[in-house]
């Protein structure tokens, strides 16, 4: 069943219970109350029969006082202690009440009765009779006119409920028509999304301002995001492709050349060798370089213990200075100095190396000046740990190269962006990938980058670690007024 044909069942079988029970309990109540009434006054009527008869008795015969008060469609008796029907008194339209059986009572009686299936209001009252004995004056009255008041209550309710439910179903139609508007909409905007592969946007009315109005802006927004994943993905393909295309031409070039003259020429033969491992080597980089930032964070294993972080940068700039024969400056400030300690953290040793490789060999490549590493302590967040602040730590890798303009500060971390083309990687090097994979590095061992330049002046990296590593799914606090750890 379609959603709008469940609308529309539901909402009139709702309001159509709620009539009927609506109209249940009126009928209950307004038949009780009639009938309570029509209990209250034969009950008075009753009494004040009983009291003329005791002051009038002698005057006239019981008889034909009993005819003055008997019912229009009722009945009227004297009954007797022991059970005797001594004088009864019916009207013509209720002769068979006569023979309905005799029972006295030493108290007040007053109740509903049915009689051949007719329905009867019944009242015996005890009096003391002219001879000292105890009777019961005993009334009954037809039900009947309440009956054909209540018939007809039934037939105006059954009525009003059928013409009410008119109304009702079409309201729920268009109901349901107004619901399923905006859905449909989705739904049709969905199947030209996919027939036309182009994306689109619903049609909104600002001034509905309901939920169907946030749907359809939830709507809107995802197709949003969506838009901007796919273009960033046709982007990365595009880009992998044209990246991963070079180094593979130019093995094919070389290959080539070894082919027709490689043997003659041992120099060619050289240097199509070397270029064909150089290529080889850049694209296996390349490739360990996407295989990382495909994987999720969580997926990187990392293995947390206590480094010496100015030890770890000792280690790493020697190892860069073997390797590519530029000279790089650590500098530790006063503080960090007269308190060794502060430089004991918590992280991943791997992962830090790898991160600051990344950063130092974007140095070495848009720099031919030294390169200056600073260390230093950094404000304390509050983090992972509720009200405990994390003290962290700055590493500020500065190069004096051709610096970055503002402009394109934000980009730089997209996967496979140059801010000059012309930079080829046979001038620096480089995939486009490396901030990337330094930003996931960054993110999964808990430290923030941020890129400071003026161009034709230089870059500063900036890194802020935590001192002690926290998972990022531990929750934190933004409030703290504990001392920072």
């Amino acid at each position: 069943m379609k959603l709008r044909s469940k609308i529309h069942l539901y909402s009139s079988v709702l309001f159509a219970l709620l009539f009927i029970l609506t109209n249940v309990l009126v009928y209950i109540v307004f038949s009780r109350l009639s009938i309570n009434e029509q209990l209250v006054r034969v009950e008075s009527q009753t009494n004040k029969t009983a009291d003329n008869i005791r002051q009038i008795a002698g005057s006239m015969t019981t008889a034909d006082l009993l005819r003055a008060y008997v019912p229009v469609d009722g009945m009227i008796r004297i009954v007797t202690e022991k059970g005797n029907n001594s004088l009864v008194v019916t009207s013509s339209s209720e002769q068979e009440l006569s023979k309905r059986t005799v029972s006295y009572s030493k108290e007040l009686q007053s109740q509903k009765i049915t009689y051949n299936a007719n329905g009867y209001v019944f009242v015996s009252i005890p009096v003391i009779w002219t001879d000292g004995s105890v009777v019961n004056v005993q009334v009954t009255e037809s039900l009947h006119q309440t009956e054909n008041y209540l018939q007809v209550l039934r037939i105006v309710l059954i009525t009003v409920t059928g013409l009410a439910m008119i109304p009702v179903i079409l309201s729920g139609h268009i109901l349901g028509r107004i619901i399923m508007r905006p859905i449909g909409a989705m739904t049709s905007t969905m199947s030209e999304i996919k027939r036309s592969g182009r994306f689109k946007r619903l049609e909104l009315d600002p001034k509905s301002k309901d939920e169907l109005l946030e749907m359809g802006q939830t709507f809107n927004a995802m197709i949003d995001l969506l838009e901007t994943n796919y273009d960033k993905q046709k982007q990365f393909v595009s880009n992998a492709s044209h990246e991963l295309k070079t180094p593979l031409t130019i093995i094919e070039s070389y290959a080539s050349l070894l082919k027709r003259r490689g043997m003659d020429r041992p120099e060619l033969f050289h240097e199509s060798v070397d270029a064909i491992h150089s290529e080889a080597v850049r694209m296996k980089e390349m490739t360990e370089q996407l295989l990382l930032l495909a994987k999720h964070k969580e997926q990187w294993n990392l293995s947390i213990e206590p480094l010496h972080l100015a030890e770890e940068i000792d280690q790493l700039v020697k190892g860069f200075h073997n390797a590519y024969q530029r000279q790089i400056d650590v500098r530790i400030s006063t503080e960090l100095l007269a308190k060794p300690s502060l430089l004991l953290i918590q992280n991943d040793t791997g992962k830090l190396r790898q991160l600051l490789f990344i950063l130092l060999d974007n140095a070495r490549k848009y720099s031919q000046n030294p390169i200056v590493i600073e260390i230093e302590n950094d404000q304390p967040m509050s983090e992972h740990l509720g009200t405990v602040k994390i003290q962290r730590r700055c590493i500020r890798i500065i190069d004096q190269g051709i610096g970055i303009p503002q402009a394109e500060l934000s980009k730089v971390f997209d996967r496979f962006y140059r801010v000059d083309e012309a930079r080829s990687r046979t001038d620096v090097g480089g995939s486009g990938l490396g901030l990337t994979l330094a930003l996931e590095i960054a993110d999964a061992i808990g430290a923030t980058i941020r890129l400071e330049s003026v161009e034709k002046e230089g870059t500063t990296a900036i890194v802020s670690l935590p001192a002690i590593f926290v998972p990022t799914t531990t929750m934190f606090s933004a409030n703290s007024n504990e001392e920072p750890l």
